[in-house]
């Protein structure tokens, strides 16, 4: 086991969000993009803590908060928030670090500050008993 659960332990993850990921016009990106980067977060944090990938359980709260763009730089929290016996509730945070700036030039880009925050969400994982 590499650690022990306690609330404050963070996990931070970024990520260049390609063109390939834009469904939508205008090059926007589907909220489950966010999901996946938050259970990948949330993966790293339980084998940080509990020497297991764990299992998610569910969502309590998932709040869009404004757009994510083909182009964007996004930084992805997870933090513990509660620990119990086998489950470990997990705050977590997106915001957008740097968006490209296409007015400027084809590969023009400029860091937000400060940071625009696109999603919030709490959920839960699991962990297997006596890990």
């Amino acid at each position: 086991m590499s650690g022990h659960p306690q609330v404050g332990t963070t996990v931070t993850h970024r990520r260049y969000v390609s063109h390939g990921h834009a469904h939508y016009g205008g090059g926007l990106v589907d909220g489950a993009f966010v999901l996946a980067l938050f259970g990948d977060a949330a993966t790293e944090l339980c084998v940080r803590t509990d020497g297991d990938e764990g299992l998610f359980a569910a969502y309590d709260t998932v709040e869009f908060r404004a757009p994510v763009q083909a182009g964007d730089v996004l930084e992805v929290t997870a933090a513990i928030d509660r620990v119990g016996t086998r489950s470990r509730g997990v705050a977590f945070e997106a915001r957008v670090m740097a968006r490209s700036d296409p007015e400027r030039g084809p590969s023009a880009a400029r860091v937000l500050d400060p940071p625009l925050t696109v999603v919030v969400a709490h959920g839960t994982v699991v962990v297997p008993g006596g890990a």
